[in-house]
């Protein structure tokens, strides 16, 4: 889920487009797959470089698509320090990468 501070910026208009061009740009390169396990599908556009409440207004950070990786549901997790696949119960990730109520 989004952090407070950044919940701005993953509703801006800027986001979006990038997130959507992103995500384009993916689908021509191998069909959208997770850039690290390469067998499920991208289901997040992850930042590299974290977005933190200093850099998130710096577009060579949160706006770079050389800061981008496209990954799976399970990639983005474990990246995050989740296990495997598992996101609370009760609750699942939107278009934008926050977790919501199902």
């Amino acid at each position: 889920m989004a952090q407070e501070w950044a919940k701005k910026f993953y509703k801006s208009k800027a986001w979006l487009e990038c997130r959507a061009s992103f995500i384009s740009y993916r689908q021509s390169v191998d069909g959208a797959y997770c850039e690290h396990c390469h067998k499920s599908l991208g289901y997040i556009v992850d930042h590299k470089i974290e977005l933190t409440p200093t850099n998130i207004t710096d577009p060579s950070i949160a706006l770079n698509h050389e800061n981008f990786q496209y990954l799976c549901l399970v990639c983005h997790n474990h990246k995050n320090g989740s296990p495997e696949g598992v996101v609370r119960a009760g609750f699942k990730f939107n278009d934008e990468g926050d977790m919501v109520e199902v």
